[in-house]
């Protein structure tokens, strides 16, 4: 995490855009040149693996707590996502693919708030764009697979609208549904974790000026700052579970409406 520092004693220096790209360390000028986001999302990645492996091995009629805990996570996206929305044979369907994208992003935006790596793995485009690619193509995918002759056309041309209309209606229904939505996901995420990293950067950065650098009186405002830290830790575990929901939820949602009979 950035840390407050001051030029010759001169002030306060705030949180900058230079904390979202972080120097390499490892196979530096090279294709698989690693920073410590990218680190990140690998051991993220690796740990979330290992925990439901080992959750999903050897599992037992009368489950054990840990396998409870598996299991309530998965039934998490199964009960309140996936059947609610799609019904049971659909939600059954797309399943493996909304439980992969629910707790992978909860996995990669929950290091914003643990010491040591302070950033989360989606706080760069990279990582919600491909997951927005992800939810887009299962979008057209459900769409052609379930209406292959009618997908598109109800999509760009829906009913009800005058013929000369739609010189109008078809771009922006292809804009908004096949450009938009994409987008939208990726920037959605994106935004509430740099927003929520740089309110962390910014709250301990202040307590440790105030606490090392001010003088009199001034030390006693890194108290505040300290428990707007805190407040705002807890905030942000509350925002990567909501985000991570989110992203879920809207998935299934266009999937949804690629389903629907109409087309």
């Amino acid at each position: 995490m950035l840390s407050a520092s001051s030029e010759d004693g001169g002030g306060f220096v705030g949180p900058s855009i230079i904390e979202f790209f972080p120097p390499a360390f490892l196979f530096i000028d090279t294709p698989f040149e690693m920073n410590r986001i990218i680190a990140i999302r690998i051991i993220m990645a690796t740990l979330l693996i290992v925990l439901f492996v080992i959750g999903t091995r050897n599992m037992k009629i009368v489950p054990g707590r840990f396998q409870s805990l598996i299991e309530m996570g998965l039934n998490l996206v199964r009960v309140n996502i996936a059947e609610d929305l799609l019904g049971k044979k659909d939600g059954a369907r797309f399943l493996p693919l909304l439980t992969t994208i629910f707790w992978t992003t909860l996995f990669l935006n929950i290091p914003g708030i643990i010491p040591g790596f302070n950033i989360s793995g989606t706080s760069l485009i990279g990582m919600p764009i491909v997951m927005a690619v992800v939810a887009y193509v299962m979008f057209v995918y459900a769409g052609l697979r379930k209406h292959p002759l009618t997908f598109l056309k109800a999509s760009l041309f829906p009913t009800g609208v005058p013929w000369p209309i739609y010189v109008i209606v078809t771009p922006i229904e292809f804009f908004s549904i096949f450009i938009l939505r994409p987008i939208t996901l990726a920037l959605r995420l994106l935004m509430n974790m740099v927003a929520g990293h740089l309110l962390l950067v910014l709250c301990f950065t202040a307590t440790q000026f105030f606490f090392l650098d001010a003088e009199g009186a001034f030390k006693l405002f890194g108290a505040g700052t300290l428990v707007f830290g805190f407040v705002f830790t807890l905030f942000e575990i509350l925002v990567s579970v909501l985000q991570a929901y989110v992203f879920t939820l809207l998935t299934t949602v266009y999937i949804q409406l690629a389903l629907a009979e109409e087309h």
